[in-house]
């Protein structure tokens, strides 16, 4: 029986045979899920889910919904308890991967290969970059800072004003270059700004 523990690492090392160049992040909010894997590529964001033998199709449903809205392509992980029935629970246009057991070591194979989904949202996308990183964007394409506008506001702005071709890599590329350890810093220095310039602004209205 193969858990998601025992899927994760060998999974990783597939996927970057499979497909070259990319980046994982785990764990990341989508919506009102949370996707186990999202697959950076170059010009796109594929989010994996995956099905090990001891998971239930219980919340797939729900997940297939916010995988979509964030997602150019998504695949299913699954666990050999599923193989069989898997295809019954995710769209024709998502990917499948089974994984089986094999001499203490796990085989991929995989099963349908992904097509594009129709139904995903540049907003919900750009929702998954910090703010230093909609700056950055901002400023490759020489738009205003908007530096006392809600991330809500700018991620308005930024879809409305570059077209997908030119948006696409550019979230891909925050992506793959995002450093954990630098973006802390970098965020706390953004809201330090913010609050610098909401308290002149509060001196100049009540001035």
């Amino acid at each position: 029986m193969l858990y998601d523990k025992d899927l994760r690492e060998p999974l990783f090392d597939y996927l970057e045979d499979y497909f070259g160049k990319i980046r994982i992040l785990e764990e990341k909010q989508v919506g009102k899920s949370r996707a186990d894997i999202v697959m950076v590529m170059e010009k796109a964001l594929v989010g994996i889910e995956i099905k090990s033998d001891a998971d239930t199709y219980a919340r797939l449903a729900g997940q297939v919904k916010d995988y979509d809205l964030f997602f150019d392509y998504n695949i299913v992980v699954a666990g050999t308890t599923h193989g069989i029935h898997i295809k019954e629970h995710v769209p024709e246009w998502w990917g499948i991967i089974t994984a089986e057991e094999a001499d203490h070591s796990v085989d991929f194979y995989m099963y349908r290969k992904m097509q594009a989904n129709k139904g995903v949202s540049l907003k919900k996308q750009l929702s998954l970059l910090w703010r230093p990183e909609l700056a950055h964007i901002q400023k490759l394409n020489g738009m205003a800072k908007y530096k006392e506008k809600s991330k809500k506001f700018v991620i308005e702005k930024i879809g409305e004003k570059i077209p997908a071709e030119i948006l696409k890599p550019q979230i891909s590329e925050e992506l793959f270059e995002r450093d954990y350890n630098l973006i802390a810093e970098q965020i706390q220095e953004f809201r330090a700004r913010e609050n610098r310039n909401d308290s002149r602004l509060r001196k100049k209205r009540s001035g």
